[in-house]
């Protein structure tokens, strides 16, 4: 069968999978497509890390900056669609398109599809979304044990998902994921690298572009991004790491010092959280440990026109 061609380089926040995507694409003639969930937001460039516009400029990129802040309904399945045009778009130009990003939802929602869960009834979602975390993982213990053991206890938008699937539906959200549909993993052919550096490494990246993003605006996006009289009270972005923080700094609340420290530890937190994920979720891509990988791991991905 004759498949297009689709490279991924997927990793935690600051491992250097931009820096390789750009190497990669100016090699091999490559369309890099966002697929981290805080870069399709075009209020907070620097505070998300998205590629400045010469990087933009040097390299054909999408879906970055595309999403309007007050935009409360993009998601996994939104992002999908949208990749698959693009990608489309770039295979029809004789590019091969080079998926970048740290949102493994994203990338399991494109390559393996997604869940059919019906729509959830209104009334369901409001009653469930008004309960506190520990009642709903109560209920959900109850009506879905399955998912009540997988989940953690203050996991409070995944325990209300599972909860409002199944008082909705009547099936367990398993039920449905257990289907999912459009998937393009069969479609194409696939060579992808997941960069994942020693911790400390790590670490040290993250704090070094924490201390950048402060000097580079990022508390002043954050401060312009809460002062929007129209951004909606749920809006996914309120919750992207550093706003809160580096608002309050901006505010006068926090110390920069503070607001430093609180970015840090936020960011590696979640670094940690998508290392584990890829580790475990990916066996089958190709895992590098250390940076000084990236190398040997871009001449595989080239491997992808072969």
């Amino acid at each position: 069968m004759n498949r297009h061609p689709l490279a991924v380089i997927a990793g935690p926040t600051a491992s250097g999978k931009s820096a390789a995507a750009i190497d990669l694409a100016r090699r091999i003639g490559g369309t890099i497509v966002n697929a981290d969930s805080a870069q399709v937001y075009r209020d907070l460039r620097v505070l998300t890390a998205r590629p400045d516009p010469a990087e933009e400029a040097s390299v054909p990129h999408r879906l970055f900056g595309h999403v309007d802040g007050t935009d409360t309904g993009h998601s996994a399945a939104r992002w999908a669609a949208e990749a698959r045009d693009v990608l489309a778009q770039a295979w029809a130009q004789g590019r091969v398109p080079i998926l970048v990003g740290g949102t493994g939802l994203y990338l399991r929602t494109l390559l393996d599809g997604i869940a059919p869960v019906p729509p959830i009834d209104a009334g369901v979602r409001a009653a469930v979304r008004a309960m506190p975390v520990a009642a709903a993982h109560a209920a959900l213990t109850r009506e879905d044990p399955a998912a009540a053991a997988r989940l953690h206890p203050h996991d409070t938008t995944r325990v209300a998902r599972a909860l409002e699937v199944v008082r909705s539906t009547g099936q367990p959200l398993a039920h449905w994921q257990a289907r999912r549909e459009g998937g393009i993993g069969g479609a194409v052919r696939l060579a992808a690298a997941v960069l994942l550096p020693q911790r400390a490494a790590l670490a040290t990246a993250i704090d070094a572009r924490a201390a950048a993003m402060l000097d580079g605006g990022a508390a002043d996006e954050a401060a312009a991004l809460l002062a929007r009289p129209d951004l909606p009270a749920d809006a996914p972005i309120r919750r992207a790491i550093g706003v809160a923080p580096l608002a309050a700094w901006r505010a006068g609340g926090l110390t920069r010092e503070a607001a430093l420290a609180d970015l840090r530890l936020q960011t590696r937190r979640y670094a940690k959280r998508q290392a584990t994920w890829f580790r475990h979720q990916t066996a089958s891509w190709l895992a590098l440990e250390e940076r000084c990988l990236i190398g040997p791991a871009l001449e595989t991905l080239l491997s992808v026109q072969g």
